[in-house]
């Protein structure tokens, strides 16, 4: 493990900072706080930042193709046409979650949206990777998660990764991009135990896979073989995902969460719940959009 400098660009404070987007089209940063609900966006060439409340607790989102978002809240699937605007909940045929709740979730390059849920009491393996295909129909791909995390693709797209916190394990499937399936799941990687584990992530340009370790105090990058190329030690103990970012995709953008932590730890790492920007190296991929 090395630490690097990772300054903290936007002091958000956020309770469950979460999901980091780049919008390529802006070239701003979009991201959300789950516990305080809102939708944050933050243009470093301004220095701007803004946030939205959100009327319920969101999971994920993906910026859509024709403009405005899909949210993935708690509870079910909705569209945001404009930050601040209104919410329009989907009635989606056959999703009924009962004890699970939409968590992590990200767009493929088809423009198809992927989702996973957990367990509400966080007890169970009762969690589902879903698709959301264009026109909101949505299908139960795996199932068998406590809490549904970190979902990227290889540059190739034939790999498709997911996390599953609790089992301190990132997944790997074989992705066929033009059905939009997924089969032979085995592990990429499993951690070692301990408190925390794996989070959301992000796939660079080079096919390394970026997982920030939720209660680690690092974000770790993986090869392909799942070998651990590099361990990077953060400012902060709760980093939650990563995306990159800038100009060229070479700034690797860092949310983070300050929950359940008290006044002493808070103390000891005052940039808890910031987003953190750290320059690694290499440079990622454009973030596809959900296309509906």
């Amino acid at each position: 493990m090395r630490a690097v400098q990772a300054p903290c660009v936007v002091d958000c404070k956020n309770v469950l900072g979460e999901g980091p987007v780049w919008c390529p089209r802006e070239h701003v940063l979009w991201w959300i706080d789950i516990s305080n609900p809102a939708l944050w966006r933050f243009d470093p060439r301004a220095g701007a930042i803004e946030h939205w409340a959100l009327p319920k607790p969101p999971g994920s989102f993906a910026l859509r193709n024709d403009g405005g978002f899909l949210i993935a809240f708690r509870s079910g699937l909705a569209t945001l046409d404009r930050p601040g605007g209104e919410v329009r909940w989907l009635d989606v045929p056959g999703l009924n979650l009962g004890d699970e709740r939409f968590n992590d979730g990200k767009a493929d390059r088809a423009g198809r949206f992927w989702t996973g849920t957990l367990d509400r009491r966080l007890g169970g393996a009762i969690g589902q990777l879903y698709r959301v295909e264009p026109g909101f129909r949505v299908a139960a791909m795996d199932r068998g998660f406590t809490i549904s995390n970190g979902i990227g693709w290889s540059p190739d797209d034939r790999s498709m990764y997911f996390t599953d916190t609790p089992s301190r394990r990132i997944y790997c499937y074989d992705f066929d991009s033009a059905a939009g399936r997924v089969a032979n799941r085995r592990v990429f990687v499993e951690l070692s135990e301990g408190h925390g584990g794996p989070d959301g992530m992000t796939v660079d340009a080079e096919g390394y896979v970026w997982s920030a370790q939720f209660d680690r105090w690092c974000v770790n990058r993986y090869a392909p073989d799942g070998t651990l190329d590099r361990s990077v030690r953060l400012p902060v103990q709760r980093p939650t995902s990563c995306m990159f970012g800038g100009p060229d995709l070479s700034t690797l953008y860092i949310t983070s969460a300050r929950m359940d932590l008290d006044g002493e730890a808070l103390a000891a790492q005052p940039e808890a719940g910031g987003v953190l920007a750290l320059e690694p190296g290499v440079r990622g991929l454009p973030e596809p959009r959900f296309n509906g």
